[in-house]
């Protein structure tokens, strides 16, 4: 039950932020959240350092994994993280963010990146 109201209370912040903001990238997390949960992507710490650049905002619809590590520094934001991956981000300088938190640094979703 509680998955549910959190996913809830996820989806209701995007579509708020959407049609407050018109940032379409509020409404494609929306989307991605609102589909099945098979649908969700999971990615590895690894795979973020191969494909993004230090400094970078990530939204990673789904999952973050622990394997691999990161040499620089990035802004996480996904549905979920695993406390390997949420070490590895925060030991190389970058941070871990809630939804919440990366709309109202990045209303209109500018510099915000969506992996996945």
């Amino acid at each position: 039950m509680f998955a549910h109201t959190l996913i809830g209370n996820t989806i209701l912040s995007l579509r708020n932020a959407s049609q407050r903001n018109k940032a379409p990238i509020w409404r494609a997390l929306q989307d991605e959240l609102a589909g099945p949960r098979a649908n969700r992507r999971e990615i590895n710490v690894r795979r973020l350092a191969e494909i993004t650049k230090a400094d970078e905002v990530v939204v990673v619809p789904g999952k973050v994994l622990g394997t691999g590590n990161l040499g620089h520094k990035l802004t996480v934001c996904a549905f979920s993280i695993s406390e390997t991956a949420a070490k590895k981000i925060i030991d190389s300088g970058g941070k871990v963010i809630a939804f919440d938190d990366l709309i109202n640094n990045h209303p209109d979703g500018r510099g915000v990146r969506l992996i996945g």
